[in-house]
């Protein structure tokens, strides 16, 4: 293999320059450690109760739909995001799906471990479907839950990382090149199969706005009812999928007094209120005191009009290459195909071919009006994508695209970052850095598109991915108006033939955008 190869090898797949890192499962059972708390720490700590039910919420609110309609409602608030999952796993009564890109083994995803721990102990059958890359994660750690009754842990297309040595990763990369980077991109959160998480978020702090370095300004859209079924099904399908592997067959069996160590952190890291502050679980036992004021006020929409779109496990055979779309490429390529008048996309990574700048170009014939809000270089977290995106941005602004590109540190999106961490910092004006990680999608003003799709060919060809289109006028036009505001001056750089922020940046972000030059789109 030679060395450029090697190098692009190397930048597409960022986990295998991380194995000599502290791991997770280090920190987490050093005593004295960071994660360490007191023993007595969890018998005088309760959290606070919730004053309504699951079942009685969802009474409320599909009082006079039937079961043909969705329940949707758009997340569009870290803290929001957080506390509704929070108070979803501590309401379910049967069954927690969880599907994830990302499932890190820091701050947040231990102490989402330790409450779905809390919900299998008390019945609730836990199945976890986590991708191979598992970046930020921890297999040991994974491993010791895996061992808890009710609980299943799967690992999908488990090709280049969990329980391979360095050498094995290497030689998977260089030998199945399409396969190891055939990773699942699906982000579903479903309870008890009728009420359903799905959007950008993966399970980490900096989607939740919990990180003190960097975060996303990201998007979820809650499901009720109608097809949070489809949602159920399409997780059915990866789930019992020859490419998702029971994790205990991957890894050995861990010794009783490690798993029992880690276990023991785990409880004792969320019944710590230094850990796990007491605001933010009397938020997430306040959520449906908040949700009840949303129904009331028109927020959740019901619609017949809505689809829950994903990639099937293993999408693209392989017959054509690393080219082949799946079902989430051609249900957007339909929907500008379809547009009349406007369309207006949020991407964090906007990478074209001649195929998505067809469809733009044919677009703008027909008297579309089309505009992208994507990362700036000095907002982005992805560099290899932003030179991509560089590469072909002239071009995008001859076709007639109106290209905006995010400031990293908006006002306006400082409005949606609601964590309890966010509101403690903006008390003393020392807000992170942010970055654009939402994607979104109106049509025309009254369609809209919530999911986990990038503008970019690892989307479209290899990555499974999952969208929801609703026909909703209402919830299309709150979204729209919100995406306007990040497009303004205040929150984005207006790209034009003679401008672009790209003198925005930093040196070292120049520095890195050079280095991704080689990586193939």
């Amino acid at each position: 293999m030679n060395t450029s190869l090697s190098l692009l090898l190397a930048l597409s797949l960022p986990t295998l320059t991380a194995c000599g890192s502290r791991s997770a499962l280090e920190e987490l059972t050093e005593v004295g450690g960071a994660l360490h708390t007191p023993t007595n720490t969890c018998e005088r700590y309760a959290p606070p109760k919730s004053a309504v039910s699951l079942p009685a919420l969802l009474a409320e609110a599909r009082a006079d739909h039937s079961a043909e309609e969705t329940g949707l409602y758009v997340i569009e608030d870290g803290g929001g995001a957080l506390a509704a999952r929070g108070w979803l796993t501590r309401e379910a009564t049967r069954s927690i799906d969880v599907q994830y890109f990302i499932f890190s083994a820091d701050h947040l995803g231990l102490i989402a471990l330790q409450e779905l721990r809390a919900a299998a102990a008390r019945g609730v059958k836990v199945r976890l479907l986590v991708d191979d890359l598992l970046y930020d994660g921890d297999a040991e750690i994974l491993n010791a839950f895996n061992t808890l009754p009710n609980v299943e842990v799967k690992v999908y297309n488990p090709t280049i990382n969990v329980g391979k040595s360095t050498l094995g990763q290497l030689s998977s990369v260089a030998y199945d090149f399409r396969g190891a980077n055939q990773r699942m991109h699906n982000k579903t959160f479903i309870v008890d199969e009728e009420v359903v998480i799905t959007g950008g978020r993966n399970v980490a702090d900096e989607y939740f706005d919990m990180n003190l370095e960097y975060n996303f300004r990201d998007r979820d859209i809650l499901l009720i009812q109608g097809v949070a079924r489809d949602t159920q099904a399409s997780f059915n399908e990866f789930w019992i999928d020859k490419r998702a592997y029971p994790l205990q067959n991957l890894l050995p069996a861990q010794p009783k007094a490690l798993t029992t160590k880690v276990l023991t952190q785990l409880e004792r890291l969320t019944c710590d209120p230094e850990r796990f502050w007491p605001e933010v679980q009397q938020r997430i036992a306040n959520a449906p005191l908040l949700f009840k004021e949303h129904i009331k006020a028109g927020r959740l929409g019901w619609s017949t009009e809505v689809r829950f779109v994903s990639d099937r496990p293993g999408k693209n055979d392989g017959k054509h290459g690393l080219q082949g779309q799946g079902e989430s490429t051609r249900a957007l390529i339909k929907l500008i195909e379809e547009a009349k008048e406007s369309v207006v996309i949020q991407t964090p990574y906007l990478v074209t071919t001649e195929l998505s700048q067809g469809l733009f170009a044919r677009a703008i014939k027909r008297g579309v009006k089309v505009k992208i809000l994507t990362n700036s270089l000095a907002s982005t977290d992805n560099f290899p994508a932003f030179a991509g995106y560089q590469a072909d941005r002239e071009r995008l602004l001859e076709l007639g695209v109106e290209l905006y590109e995010a400031k990293p540190n908006s006002p306006v999106w400082a409005e949606v970052m609601t964590s309890e961490l966010m509101r403690r910092l903006k008390e003393v004006k020392a807000l992170p850095d942010m970055g654009l990680h939402a994607k979104g999608m109106v049509v025309d003003g009254e369609l809209f598109v919530v999911g986990t799709f990038n503008l970019d060919p690892r989307s479209a060809h290899l990555n499974t991915e999952c969208v929801v289109i609703a026909r909703h006028r209402k919830l299309a036009q709150v979204m729209l108006k919100r995406i306007e505001r990040e497009l303004s001056a205040e929150s984005a750089w207006r790209v034009t033939p003679s401008f672009n922020p790209d003198s925005e940046a930093s040196f070292g972000r120049h520095w890195r955008a050079f280095w991704g030059r080689p990586v193939p789109k």
